[in-house]
């Protein structure tokens, strides 16, 4: 694994769990994103599938707890819509928290009150009440301006936790002062909903690779046939002015197609998978048959960029890797960016999903736990909940 060379001009911008006051016998209100998967256990009951979230905010309680503070954790927990449902209940993740950080709090699920996404202020000034100070651990809540997000800095003194601090300086240094060459693979079903991190990225990187459902309409704009492959005719033309970017810009050489009467096992039914015809083709897709992956020449062209990286961001598989038939260019990827000596960030639940499935994430130098809002940062350079951190009270 590589370190991360350097000091970004970013990597100061929010404060730090240093830059606060002594904390012995304080209270400290967290936020944190325990987002956690839940599953049916005994007897009724409800338990945490993978308390990978609950595991990577530690560092933060630990330092907070080890100098005296008195902690009381807070968490959103699926889209309960502002009322209060016992399916989105924080009691399996209390009771998993308690075995890990025994005496940190945890409230009940934040959306249960309709003020925390309205970012009303009776509901920030109810969670502040009792607190001398907030600590944001919670990167993959902090592009949103909820009330436990944006309000508490309002009122009293506030940090970063470690978790939110590196996200930070992470991808605060892929904007800033990336080691060149920078490569970013980007990939996923829509291009509508990367568009705009191609976009920031454009100015950044020295080789962009597009796979996955969004390479069709780049393809599209060259003037290829698509078959009925994904498509969005309303982001042609921005695709179009990125093709004519300096930038070198890689798309698939060849596609894994499935016939007209195929279907893809998106839902985890392997009976789908014998269904259809699958071929590779050219860049030319016969009309009804549907791109689902990247082929073995572009699997090869793929790789050899990502390993003379020095940089590297990957975000988006490059096909239905769900369905068995249609993993291998995700596969690809994954094993090429796992063995990249280059410092190697891998952002968006897919792609995590990929290293995890396929037994590669020890390799990767930073794995984002920010979903949206790690892509949404590196759009915009900014995040409501670190630019309020920056303007909290002292």
């Amino acid at each position: 694994m590589t370190e991360l060379s350097g000091t970004t001009a970013r990597s100061w911008e929010v404060p730090h769990l240093e830059d606060l006051p002594p904390l012995e016998g304080k209270r400290v209100l967290l936020r944190v994103d325990y987002n956690v998967p839940l599953a049916d256990g005994p007897q009724g009951s409800r338990v945490v599938v993978d308390d990978y979230r609950i595991k990577m905010t530690m560092p933060t309680i630990n330092w907070l707890t080890e100098r005296g503070a008195h902690v009381t954790a807070c968490s959103h927990l699926g889209r309960p819509k502002g009322k209060v449902d016992e399916r989105y209940s924080m009691e399996p993740v209390r009771a998993r928290l308690a075995e890990l950080a025994p005496g940190v709090e945890l409230l009940d699920n934040l959306r249960f009150d309709p003020g925390e996404e309205a970012n009303e202020e009776k509901t920030v000034e109810r969670l502040v009440a009792g607190h001398d100070y907030y600590v944001n651990d919670a990167f993959g809540a902090a592009h949103r301006a909820h009330a436990s997000v944006v309000g508490p800095p309002r009122f009293l003194p506030s940090a970063a936790g470690r978790l939110l601090a590196r996200e930070v300086e992470v991808l605060g240094a892929l904007l800033d002062a990336p080691s060149k060459p920078f490569v970013a693979v980007v990939g996923g079903a829509k291009v509508a909903d990367k568009l705009g991190v191609l976009e920031s990225l454009i100015h950044r990187v020295d080789t962009l690779i597009v796979g996955g459902g969004m390479s069709y309409t780049f393809l599209a704009a060259m003037g290829h046939r698509i078959g009925a492959s994904l498509f969005d005719a309303s982001k042609l033309d921005a695709c179009k002015a990125l093709l004519d970017s300096s930038v070198q810009i890689l798309l698939p050489l060849d596609i894994v197609v499935i016939s007209p009467d195929g279907k893809i096992n998106f839902g985890g039914n392997p009976e789908v998978e014998s269904l259809g015809t699958t071929e590779v083709a050219e860049r030319d897709i016969e009309e009804g048959w549907e791109g689902v992956d990247i082929g073995p020449r572009s699997r090869a062209a793929y790789a050899e960029a990502i390993a003379g990286a020095a940089t590297l961001l990957w975000n988006g598989p490059m096909g239905a890797f769900e369905d068995s038939r249609f993993g291998e260019g995700t596969k690809a990827v994954a094993e090429a960016v796992s063995a990249c000596k280059g410092f190697s960030v891998v952002g968006g639940g897919d792609s995590v999903a990929a290293l995890g499935k396929y037994g590669l994430g020890e390799g990767i130098d930073h794995i984002s736990t920010g979903g949206g809002a790690s892509l949404e940062y590196l759009e915009k350079g900014d995040l409501p909940g670190l630019a309020a951190l920056r303007a909290a009270v002292r």
